[in-house]
C-alpha cells in the first residue's frame, strides 16, 4: 500500500520485493486511475507480450511497440496512445533510444520492470539501459517506479543514479525464501561435476533448470542428461528466435521438463511449480544466483537449489567480468562529436569505437554532463574534456572493481561453511533472526552463531579502512568478516588480521 499511494502521490518508487509479491501491481494499479499513458520498459518482448495477453483477458488497454513492427503498426500504436486508448504502453531500453519517437505521448508514469538490468546490463551489452534517465527526462520526467525481485545496495544505488530518480520511496523486502532448499558442491573436475548432475536430476521430479555458463556447455550438458535418459533442451542466444520461443513454450507446458540454459532463459517465466534449479558453474554474482534460483518453487512448494563449482569458475566470471573503459576511447569519443552536433554512426565512424562499447562510453559522457544527445544525435556541452574523460573512466573502473568483488562474494558463498541463507541475506543488507535451517549447512549442523569477537562489528554498521575507506558490515562468519566498501566493493577480511593490525575503525 505505501508503494501504490507514493506512485499516486507522484513521488518515485525504488521497490526490491520477492517473486510472487505482486510488483506488476504497483504501476498496473496507478495505470488505471490516472489520466495519462503508463510507460513501462521491460527487457524481454517476450515478457511484454505475456503481460499485455493477460492486461487484455482483464479488459485493459496494452500494447508494445517493438522493431519488429512495421512503420505503420508502430505509427498506429503511438497515435493511440496520443489519444489516452493505451492504458499501458510497453517498449524495451532500445526502443527510448530516441525519445522524440514518442513525440506527443506524454505518460503520467513510467514504470522499469526487471531494473537490475540497469546495472547488470547497461554496461555490457545493452547500453541503452544508461540512457534511460535521459529518456525519461526528455519525456517530461513522470513519477518513475523501478521494480525488481533482488538488487544488493550497490545495485539499489546505481539503479537510483540511472535512472535518476528523485528521493524515491525505497522499499525492500525479504530475500530469503525458506521453501527453497540452498547446497553446493566442490567438484575437483568436469566430468565429477557432470555425474554429481546426473545423480542430483535422478533424485528429483517435475520441471527444473539447469544453468550452464556458456552456449556450448549448455549444449554439451543438455546432450549428457538427453543420453543418460533425461530429455533436456539447450537454450541460448544462439538459436532462432522461433527455436527459443518454442524450448519456452514446451516448458511452460511441461512438453520439455528439463531446460539446460544461458543466462538468457528464465526471467518473467509464468510457471509457478518449477521443482528445482542447479547451476553448473558460479554465476556472475549472488545478484545473478537469488534471481536465477528464484525461478523455482514459486507455487511455495519445496524446490531443490544446487551449485556444483569448480576453482576455474571464478576465473572464467573474472574474465567476463573484465572490461573498464581506455581514457584514448573516451578521448576519441568526445573529439568525434563536431561543434554542430554530429549522429552516432558519425561518432562511431571518426572514433573507430564499436557500437556497444560507444553506447556506454556515450551514457557515461552525457551522465557527467559533457554530452547532450538527442535521439541518434549527439552535442557538446562544454566543460573540460580532460576532467569528464578522467571521470568517466573512474566511473566504469569502479564498476569493474565492483563486478569483480561479485565474483569473489559468489566464490565464497560457494565455499562457505556457515548458513547459506545468512550469507545471502547479509549480502543484500539483510538479516535473519539465526540460521535459515533450509541449507546444506544447516542440516549438517554446521551453522553457528558469529563468535562474540565480532561484537564491535555489527552487521550494517558503517567501519573505514584505512586503504579502502568508508564501507558497511554486511555479514559474518566465525573467522571471517564481509565488508562492502564505496569504492571497491566487497571484501573479505579475516578476524585475526582485523584484530592483530587494528583494519577497521567504527
Amino acid at each position: 500500500m505505501a508503494a501504490l499511494r507514493a506512485v499516486l502521490d507522484g513521488r518515485d518508487v525504488l521497490g526490491v520485493l520477492p517473486t510472487g509479491y505482486g510488483k506488476s501491481a504497483i504501476y498496473q494499479l496507478p495505470a488505471l486511475l490516472l489520466d495519462r499513458t503508463t510507460l513501462v520498459i521491460s527487457p524481454l518482448l517476450a515478457l511484454q507480450r505475456d503481460q499485455i495477453e493477460a492486461l487484455t483477458r482483464a479488459g485493459t488497454a496494452a500494447a508494445q511497440l517493438t522493431g519488429e513492427q512495421s512503420a505503420g503498426q508502430r505509427d498506429e500504436v503511438l497515435a493511440a496512445a496520443r489519444r489516452g486508448e493505451v492504458r499501458l504502453l510497453y517498449v524495451t531500453p532500445e526502443q527510448l533510444a530516441d525519445p522524440s519517437r514518442l513525440a506527443g505521448v506524454r505518460p503520467g508514469l513510467v514504470a522499469v520492470d526487471e531494473a537490475h538490468c540497469v546495472s547488470a546490463w547497461g554496461y555490457d551489452f545493452r547500453p541503452d539501459y544508461l540512457h534511460l534517465g535521459a529518456a525519461i527526462q526528455a519525456l517530461g520526467r513522470p513519477a518513475t517506479v523501478a521494480l525488481t525481485a533482488t538488487a544488493s545496495p550497490p545495485v539499489q544505488d546505481d539503479i537510483t543514479e540511472r535512472l535518476r530518480l528523485r528521493d524515491p520511496l525505497v522499499l525492500v523486502s525479504g530475500v530469503d525464501r525458506p521453501n527453497l532448499q540452498l547446497a553446493a558442491f566442490h567438484c575437483p573436475d568436469e566430468p565429477t561435476r557432470t555425474q554429481r548432475l546426473l545423480s542430483l536430476v535422478e533424485q528429483v521430479s517435475g520441471a527444473g533448470i539447469v544453468y550452464a555458463p556458456t552456449r556450448r556447455r549448455a549444449e554439451h550438458t543438455a546432450q549428457a542428461l538427453s543420453s543418460a535418459g533425461h530429455p533436456a533442451r539447450a537454450y541460448h542466444a544462439g538459436l532462432s528466435r522461433a527455436a527459443r520461443g518454442e524450448i519456452h513454450q514446451e516448458f511452460i507446458d511441461d512438453r520439455a521438463p528439463i531446460v539446460v540454459a544461458t543466462t538468457a532463459f528464465g526471467m518473467g517465466i509464468d510457471k509457478p511449480d518449477i521443482r528445482w534449479v542447479f547451476h553448473t558453474a558460479l554465476p556472475e554474482s549472488p545478484d545473478a544466483y537469488v534471481q536465477e534460483i528464484g525461478r523455482a518453487g514459486r507455487d511455495g512448494e519445496p524446490a531443490a537449489t544446487v551449485l556444483l563449482w569448480q576453482e576455474p569458475d571464478a576465473s572464467l566470471r573474472r574474465y567476463f567480468a573484465s572490461g573498464s573503459l581506455a581514457a584514448e576511447q573516451v578521448r576519441a569519443v568526445i573529439d568525434a562529436v563536431r561543434p554542430g552536433g554530429s549522429t552516432r554512426r558519425e561518432v562511431a565512424e571518426r572514433s573507430g569505437v564499436k557500437a556497444r562499447r560507444l553506447g556506454t562510453i556515450l551514457a557515461l559522457l552525457e551522465q557527467v554532463g559533457a554530452v547532450r544527445t538527442n535521439g541518434r544525435r549527439i552535442s557538446l556541452r562544454g566543460g573540460d574534456p580532460a576532467a569528464a574523460v578522467a571521470e568517466v573512466v573512474r566511473q566504469a573502473g569502479r564498476q569493474e572493481v565492483i563486478r569483480q568483488s561479485r565474483v569473489d562474494m559468489i566464490r565464497q558463498y560457494a565455499q562457505t561453511g556457515a548458513c547459506r541463507g545468512e550469507f545471502l541475506a547479509a549480502y543484500f543488507g539483510q538479516r535473519l533472526p539465526g540460521p535459515c535451517g533450509h541449507c546444506d549447512n544447516c542440516a549438517a549442523g554446521r551453522s553457528a552463531t558469529p563468535p562474540t569477537e565480532w561484537a564491535d562489528y555489527p552487521t550494517h554498521s558503517v567501519v573505514h579502512h584505512r586503504e579502502w575507506g568508508r564501507g558497511i558490515v554486511m555479514g559474518h562468519e566465525p573467522d571471517r568478516l564481509t565488508v562492502l566498501f564505496d569504492e571497491v566493493g566487497y571484501r573479505t577480511l579475516a578476524l585475526a588480521a582485523v584484530r592483530e593490525h587494528d583494519l577497521l575503525v567504527r
